[in-house]
């Protein structure tokens, strides 16, 4: 039997038609390889007579070959898998980034190596002591004014250095709500990108409902699928609209065939719950609802120490900072619940009711670095600024307290010795006051104006068989000393309890020491940092060599495809060949 005549034609035609098209995608693909987020496309083709299985039937006993390829779609070349690797390592580059940032602003502050800081302060009031415990000095208004002006020059720096913190705690909120600041903050930005992707999924189903692959748009929202995995753990799944799973029946029940439907994309946040067990909340719930219903919106709050909403005031109150992630409406409406809202608190906190894992994203970092104490169990595993505002509150105080002591030790006059301390809580009221020692901290810490009005002076009342340098003496003695110490006497000749804990440190190397936290701290994140880099670059050169677009690779395609397209064209030649032959050569009867 002779085939139909121009069924090799539609051959060579469907042949011709499929390599052209490959070409048209090999130049698309060259023409976006410099496309942020462009993903390789490729022709998606399979054989005429396998694509409808009732062929098989409707041909008899013939071969079933030589009907030609059919062009089913054009796809994007993706790996899930690397797509998740990259995703939940990114979350850790975003950590640790973030964090750095973070640590690095720290280090202006306390880094002393090259800026006369409050190590030098120190050095400075041990020299002025120094020249004065001459007992021809010792009396001298002169030298005094000389400590006096040193020890203010530590209280300045060391209200700056407090109030520097503060202003970086404000920085951070800033980053995460953007008040203050001429940029988006993450929350906004997370907002942004979930509306972003909501409506980007309903935008690519409708197409792809239309026949319209959308691939472009798929690509964009990868993207943004990238950039919320920086800031918060997520999860992503493809999944079918309850109205369209599974197979289509017949009335008996037998299944016809599948649905061809688009998928639905699905973002969830990780987080763990009060016993540690992992949770997930729906963020973006694929096309279900209508208008904004299918994503969800962060909300952020703050309060300052009095108690009202920040930033109303400039006090921020750190542990207020709240979160707070609510699901997406349409995904609480299928369940036919009230949508779940969940807080982020501090992870580990004893009585916390959710936190995110370690690692999880920039948002976490700046919520550990303003929430976590570095030393109350649950929240010790950052030095957040609450760690080193303490440590600049714990010098303050330990200096305040020995000073006043030792010169209120040596006071003679039992009617003011009480009064007789040097160094004050600058906010007091009442200089006078006795209590205005109390309660000091780096952002208070102050000269005692009755000093410099000349109502308190540094005592010069000699001790039992002692000299009128004697309170001096003993100041340059605490200088050097480390804390605890418990080793100068007083003029009973006891020694004098300081309950300062510097940690075996004097007061000038408790400022190195301190520095020296910060420094490993901003090491170890820092080469954490590196690694992550390191580990996500190589995930997404891995995802480059799948998804990415290769000059060769695709010279190499053009060629095969150019080459395939000629031979297709040839078969039309020799088809036309072979018809003409049939036509002008044969059946003609008697020549």
């Amino acid at each position: 039997m002779i085939r139909a005549t121009f069924a090799g034609f539609s051959t060579a035609l469907s042949a011709i038609q499929a390599n052209q098209k490959r070409l048209d995608i090999t130049g698309q693909n060259l023409a976006n390889m410099n496309t942020v987020g462009y993903t390789r496309q490729a022709l998606q083709t399979s054989s005429v007579n396998y694509t409808h299985p009732v062929s098989h039937y409707s041909n008899g006993s013939e071969v079933v070959v030589g009907f030609g390829v059919h062009m089913d779609a054009v796809t994007q070349i993706r790996d899930p898998y690397l797509d998740i690797q990259y995703r939940n390592q990114i979350k850790k580059s975003g950590y640790t980034d973030s964090m750095q940032q973070s640590l690095d602003r720290l280090s202006d502050i306390f880094d002393e190596s090259e800026v006369m800081g409050i190590r030098y302060a120190f050095d400075d009031i041990q020299a002025a002591l120094t020249s004065i415990h001459d007992l021809g000095k010792v009396n001298d208004p002169i030298y005094e004014a000389e400590l006096r002006s040193r020890m203010k020059a530590l209280t300045n720096l060391l209200n700056d250095a407090s109030r520097q913190i503060d202003e970086a705690e404000k920085s951070e909120y800033s980053k995460l709500d953007g008040s203050n600041v001429n940029e988006l903050g993450a929350i906004q930005n997370v907002n942004d990108i979930l509306m972003q992707i909501g409506n980007l999924n309903r935008q690519i189903k409708t197409n792809q409902i239309a026949g319209q692959p959308s691939l472009e748009l798929m690509d964009e929202r990868n993207v943004l699928l990238d950039e919320l995995a920086s800031y918060i753990p997520i999860e992503i799944s493809y999944y079918k609209d309850a109205a369209h799973q599974g197979f289509e029946y017949d009335g008996k029940g037998n299944a016809l065939f599948r649905k061809e439907w688009p998928d639905d994309l699905k973002v969830e946040m990780l987080y763990k719950d009060d016993t540690g067990a992992t949770q997930r909340l729906t963020l973006i719930d694929g096309t279900e609802g209508v208008k904004d219903e299918n994503y969800s919106q962060l909300v952020i709050e703050a309060k300052d120490i009095a108690g009202n909403p920040y930033p109303s005031s400039e006090n921020l109150d750190p542990s207020s900072v709240k979160i707070t992630f609510t699901e997406a409406k349409s995904a609480a409406d299928r369940a036919g619940t009230a949508p779940t809202t969940v807080e982020i608190s501090s992870g580990n906190l004893e009585g916390k009711t959710a936190y995110f894992a370690e690692d999880s994203g920039s948002i976490q970092a700046s919520l550990d670095m303003l929430w976590q104490d570095g030393k109350t169990p649950g929240l010790n595993a950052v030095k957040g600024y609450d760690y080193y505002r303490d440590q600049l509150d714990t010098l303050a105080r330990g200096f305040a307290e020995v000073m006043n002591k030792i010169n209120i030790d040596g006071a003679n006059d039992p009617a003011t010795k009480d009064k007789q301390f040097l160094l004050v809580d600058r906010t007091a009221a009442d200089m006078t006051d006795p209590a205005a020692s109390q309660n000091i901290t780096a952002a208070n810490i102050g000269i005692n104006t009755e000093w410099i009005n000349g109502n308190v002076k540094l005592s010069t009342t000699a001790k039992e068989n002692g000299n009128s340098n004697d309170t001096v003496v003993n100041m340059l003695e605490a200088m050097s000393a480390t804390y605890p110490y418990t080793n100068i006497l007083g003029a009973d000749g006891k020694p004098i309890q300081f309950d300062c804990d510097l940690k075996n440190n004097s007061f000038s190397d408790f400022m190195n020491y301190t520095s020296t936290i910060l420094a490993n701290d901003s090491s170890r994140n820092a080469s954490a940092l590196k690694t992550n880099i390191t580990v996500l670059n190589g995930i997404q050169a891995s995802r480059d060599s799948i998804s990415g677009v290769s000059l060769d690779e695709e010279a190499s395609n053009m060629m095969m495809y150019m080459s395939a397209y000629g031979a297709a064209s040839r078969l039309m030649t020799t088809l036309d060949e072979a018809l003409s032959i049939l036509i002008n050569n044969t059946g003609v009867v008697g020549r």
